[in-house]
């Protein structure tokens, strides 16, 4: 298993409006703590306090798809989201500084 803490940014329409309220959203790993995403969040966002984290474990989908008469079945995978509080004194995160 891989010992990233934060894997990615979890960008969706809710995701976005979010961040105007200074909540933000990452796919973290499934056996990270909220203690453990804290300082993983401070110390790559230099200059960002974090005041509170709210955790979830989304569960995989199903999918179906029919090829040539029979069905296939089989599973998204799911993944642990952290929804993490920003102190706004102490600055913001751009995800879209590089686009």
């Amino acid at each position: 298993m891989s010992n990233r803490i934060l894997i990615e940014p979890h960008l969706t329409e809710k995701a976005t409006e979010q961040m105007y309220e200074g909540k933000y959203s990452f796919v973290v790993n499934l056996a990270a703590t909220k203690p453990q995403i804290r300082a993983a969040v401070e110390r790559r966002y230099e200059g960002v306090r974090v005041t509170n984290i709210r955790t979830q474990i989304v569960p995989g989908k199903r999918r179906r798809q029919f090829r040539q008469g029979s069905m296939i079945e089989g599973r998204t995978s799911g993944f642990k989201k952290a929804i993490v509080e920003i102190d706004p004194e102490y600055g913001e995160i751009d995800f879209f500084e590089d686009v």
